[in-house]
């Protein structure tokens, strides 16, 4: 089988002109995404989502799609990018998971190379592989998820994954990623690993789609794509945390805040940005004293945040008290060390 282009972006949106007009999709050429992945709904939140990794170039830019409201596809294998588009479209319209995969599947001019997987936000499921996708390949399905995998080094990819899966505990992204780990250690691709992918949307729309996607994180190229992703992951978690933080502030309950901000700085003590803000925030509630030993932290760990501090007090971000700037900055590290 030859192996053309990838389809472009403008192809993607004429396959959904199509789809939404009744006509049957052009003929498009096969990019292969040989991979594994999961689309899976937490029963607990509604939350849906996909997690993917692959020996393919920018994974999660093709095989992940997932909408608030409406469920997660992946879409993989000598790979057609319109399943995700208008496999979300159809179940957005009503139309249930088996039913507008087959849909799909019937208008498509190879769907024997295919491998798709849906799952709406019921956690109803429906997934394909085709006859000619490359092996070892296959697919599981349970309840509220499908795992499905394509030229693994061996069979045992799927059941790993979905042991994994139905196994672990906590949030459906980590979920997720214990099940792509499962098929790492399992053998995973026969070809090796270098990029990975995972997205969670919320279980209903809030009317603010740049709010719905809850975790959107994607390892482009990488010896390691598992292990990065895992901690992206966990270091989107504590930016979580400092987010809730500063919305504690907003209302008043500085408490709370403060331990928020420090739950997220033992996460990754490492990172200057929580403490430097952390430090902010308390100069801005009054607590000055408390706020000097984190920002001399934050001036050792970058001492570029001693030229931003000069900059905060005349756009509001910290207070226009005489002398306090200066008293910021003697925290820093003198001239003859610096």
């Amino acid at each position: 089988m030859r192996l053309a282009r990838p389809l472009a972006a403008t192809a993607v949106l004429v396959l959904a002109v199509c789809s939404l007009a009744g006509a049957a999709p052009p003929e498009s050429p096969l990019r292969p995404v040989a991979t594994y992945s999961i689309v899976a709904r937490d029963p607990a939140t509604g939350e849906m989502g996909v997690a993917v990794q692959s020996h393919w170039f920018s994974v999660g830019s093709i095989v992940p799609w997932a909408d608030a409201g409406v469920g997660a596809v992946a879409t993989q294998s000598f790979v057609e990018p319109s399943y995700g588009p208008l496999g979300l479209a159809a179940m957005r319209s009503g139309t249930l998971p088996d039913r507008a995969l087959a849909e799909l599947l019937a208008r498509d001019p190879h769907p024997e190379v295919r491998q798709v997987a849906f799952v709406d936000a019921n956690g109803r499921v429906a997934a394909h592989t085709g006859a000619r996708c490359i092996p070892a390949a296959g697919h599981r399905t349970g309840e509220g998820y499908s795992v499905q995998a394509n030229l693994m080094l061996g069979d045992e990819v799927p059941d790993a994954m979905a042991r994994a899966f139905e196994a672990s505990r906590g949030p459906l992204a980590e979920r997720m990623l214990a099940a792509l780990e499962a098929a790492q250690d399992a053998g995973g691709d026969i070809r090796g690993k270098q990029s990975a992918a995972i997205l969670v949307v919320r279980a209903k729309p809030s009317g603010k789609p740049w709010t719905d996607r809850l975790v959107d994180l994607r390892i482009e190229d990488s010896d390691r794509p598992l292990a990065e992703l895992r901690r992206l992951l966990s270091l989107a978690r504590a930016y979580d945390l400092m987010n809730q933080g500063d919305e504690a502030v907003a209302a008043g309950r500085m408490d709370e805040a403060l331990l928020l901000y420090g739950r997220a700085e033992e996460m990754f003590p490492g990172n200057d940005e929580f403490v430097f803000w952390h430090a902010v925030t308390l100069v801005t509630n009054g607590r000055t004293d408390a706020s000097l030993p984190l920002f001399a932290r934050a001036f050792r760990m970058n001492p570029a945040w001693m030229l931003l501090v000069p900059r905060l007090p005349a756009v509001g971000q910290l207070p226009e008290t005489p002398g306090l700037v200066e008293r910021i900055l003697a925290q820093g590290p003198s001239a003859e060390t610096r």
